[in-house]
């Protein structure tokens, strides 16, 4: 009998071929990843809250019959309105969605249906707007109401109503099947439940003591996985050997002498810690992590320097060309003509020309080019370098395992340093870098402003404008305006950047200096609008994220962001990170009318604190580890139920099992099924050490 991963999803009864293309778009492609595919939450639906006792402002889920519905377009703006009276025997609720007319077709007066979504009041009447909905019919009411009821995640074209029916069907033929991946004496030693019970549990739990265990069941075989897969990482790096730089005892005294600034004493101590690196016969692999603003980049040109003293290069990869130029130049102005010699620094990206691209590819592989800094283009084949010994891998969330892996084997074994300004929590970082040397900073420099950061709704914006208006005039500042989106979306009702920029050109600041970039412009004509913000020929930028990294204008102090619930928590604390770059103080604006609560919640966090390792601990909290970088970038597709911040007991306990389990056998030659698993879970994220 053929194992679950072997089973395509198509042959499950309920699937069929078409079906099986849209579980494709959700990463299901067989049976067993159908019972991996676990809910995103659930509903209490057990004893449900009758209406005249909903509290407004809170999330709810509610149940009643379709009292009456309505479908009509504002004459003003011909957007569609969509609305509907849900009634039980205590009360009535009003619903109402934007631009979903083919609603007319779904609800039916008399349906029951359940809704869930914040509660407001609106002309003194109970309102959920755009509540996530679902029609409740007879036959399958035994796994919709009356229990605890899973909410899966879904793709278009498909509805809770079959996904729960098609999961309880698949868990009753085929849970008790499930292989058992975790080694029956680490199950016994722990004292955990069979896969196929968890599993079960998991989806439709009996109660919510039983539902803990199974998650605890799960999230113990997803972190034991993870960590087999982080140790023999560390493993692999500790038996290769890297180039011992020879470094002066005094050096980082003399190298913080180059900048006309003092550097904190927390640079000064990671500067120590690669510096110890470096001195060493194995390759470093460090992650620096500090707030946006801290100065990771001057502590990552030491190992520049070093690098150079001993005759070998450098590279420095960033994930834009706008961070690599800013990088260039600031290699130019620091390094170029310092004390320890003149630097040969070039910088590499797509925009170079064909000619002039063969040129530097020429001079890297000849060893005349000492420093390269570069995006993506450092990774293409035709780039190779004569003595590659260090390299810095910038923002390194923007990179996958692969593109990493491609940039060290342009030399050999060369000491890597990785650089974020999204600060892990301890516990993600144990998790996910368990197989590297962490370094933080935490202080930023000496002389910086403060920022106060405000919310407005969306009524407010015309106060707003006009306020900013009067700051760019009165204190001679510059302001960014940024936008989520760069053209309207019917789905989202976003406003345009560029449909506003005109507006404001005519209206708000048509008395003001204003540009315009966004992510489909040339890049010589966004290049061009940045220089001239930079020169202050500009007072006012509208953009879109392209400037969440690498913009540094310290005079332009003022920020609003339009519709900052549709950012995340970390992407908002970068935006905010480009303004209070001097001595005066910042101003950030939120604009944005937040409708759940994990919205409220991001925007209540920015405007409590500017500390980046606070915002981190609680975005982790509020989304959870599989979206917090993105799961397939970094091997974290497996890690659909832990919650490192909630689960450092069973995280400690599996990291000492694989530890027991890889030192006694490192190859994993007595524990096949253990290495297949990670082989089919992990096929990127472990290719270069598990090969053959």
């Amino acid at each position: 009998m053929p194992s679950l991963n072997e089973v395509p999803i198509q042959f499950l009864k309920g699937v069929g071929p078409a079906r099986a293309i849209l579980f494709e778009n959700m990463g299901v492609r067989t049976v067993e990843d159908l019972l991996y595919l676990f809910p995103r939450r659930y509903e209490d639906r057990r004893q449900l809250t009758p209406i005249n006792a909903i509290k407004p402002g809170e999330e709810q889920t509610v149940s009643g019959a379709v009292l009456d519905k309505s479908g009509r377009r504002r004459f003003f703006n011909k957007k569609h309105i969509f609305e509907v009276d849900i009634g039980d025997e205590t009360g009535r609720i009003h619903c109402v969605w934007f631009n979903q007319p083919y609603l007319d077709n779904y609800f039916h007066v008399g349906d029951r249906v359940v809704l869930h979504g914040r509660v407001n009041v609106f002309k003194d009447q109970l309102q959920i707007v755009a509540p996530e909905y679902e029609i409740i019919s007879k036959e399958d009411a035994g796994l919709s109401t009356g229990r605890i009821v899973p909410i899966y995640p879904l793709t278009k074209g498909m509805g809770q109503r079959y996904l729960r029916k098609l999961m309880a069907y698949a868990l009753q033929h085929h849970a008790a099947g499930m292989t058992e991946v975790v080694p029956a004496d680490i199950l016994f030693r722990q004292h955990l439940k069979p896969i196929g019970k968890s599993i079960a549990q998991l989806h439709f739990p009996d109660d919510v003591g039983i539902q803990a265990e199974a998650i605890k069941r799960i999230s113990f075989e997803e972190f034991f996985f993870f960590q087999v897969c982080v140790i023999l990482r560390r493993m692999n790096m500790i038996r290769k050997k890297g180039f011992a730089h020879k470094i002066a005892p005094d050096m980082e005294v003399h190298f913080a002498g180059l900048f006309p600034f003092e550097l904190t004493d927390a640079q000064k101590n990671v500067i120590v810690e690669i510096k110890n690196d470096m001195i060493a016969p194995r390759p470093m692999l460090r992650l620096l992590q500090g707030d946006v603003g801290c100065g990771k980049t001057v502590v990552s040109l030491f190992g520049c320097v070093a690098a150079f003293i001993n005759g070998k290069q450098s590279a420095i990869m960033a994930p834009t060309e706008i961070l690599a130029e800013q990088h260039f130049k600031t290699l130019l102005q620091y390094l170029s003509k310092s004390s320890f010699g003149k630097m040969r620094v070039a910088l590499l990206n797509s925009s170079i020309k064909k000619k002039d691209r063969e040129e530097l590819y020429k001079a890297i592989a000849d060893g005349e080019v000492d420093v390269v800094v570069g995006t993506h283009a450092l990774i293409e084949e035709g780039v190779s370098f004569k003595n590659l010994t260090y390299a810095v891998i910038d923002e390194q969330h923007k990179f996958g395992v692969k593109q990493r892996a491609l940039l060290t084997s342009k030399g050999l074994n060369p000491d890597v340093l990785v650089m974020t300004a999204t600060p892990i929590p301890r516990t993600l970082c144990l998790t996910l870098y368990g197989d590297l040397d962490v370094s933080v900073i935490t202080e930023k420099p000496k002389g910086r402003g403060q920022i106060k950061t405000y919310h407005f709704i969306g009524e407010q914006a015309d106060g707003v404008y006009k306020r900013v208006a009067e700051w760019v005039v009165d204190k001679k500042t510059q302001a960014y305006i940024v936008y989520p989106l760069i053209e309207e979306s019917e789905k989202l009702d976003l406003k345009a950047a560029a449909d506003m920029y005109a507006h404001f050109k005519e209206n708000e600041f048509k008395d003001l200096r204003i540009g315009l970039i966004h992510g489909r412009l040339s890049r010589e004509e966004a290049r061009q609008t940045m220089n001239k913000f930079q020169k202050h020929e500009l007072d006012i930028l509208v953009t879109t994220t392209v400037l969440e990294v690498g913009i540094d204008v310290p005079n332009a102090n003022v920020m609003v962001i339009e519709h900052a619930e549709r950012f995340g928590l970390s992407q908002l604390h970068q935006l905010r990170g480009r303004i209070g770059r001097s001595g005066k103080n910042a101003v950030c604006i939120l604009l944005g009318d937040p409708q759940t609560s994990e919205g409220q919640k991001r925007i209540e966090a920015l405007v409590k604190t500017t500390n980046g390792f606070t915002i981190a601990e609680q975005d982790l909290e509020i989304r959870g580890p599989g979206q917090y970088f993105g799961r397939h970038q970094h091997g974290l597709n497996e890690l659909k139920v832990v919650n490192p911040l909630t689960q450092i007991d069973v995280l400690e306990a599996a990291r000492k099992e694989a530890s027991i389990l890889l030192k006694d056998d490192a190859t994993l030659v007595r524990h096949k099924l253990v290495k297949e698993t990670i082989l089919r879970r992990y096929p990127e994220y472990l290719q270069r050490v598990l090969a053959g």
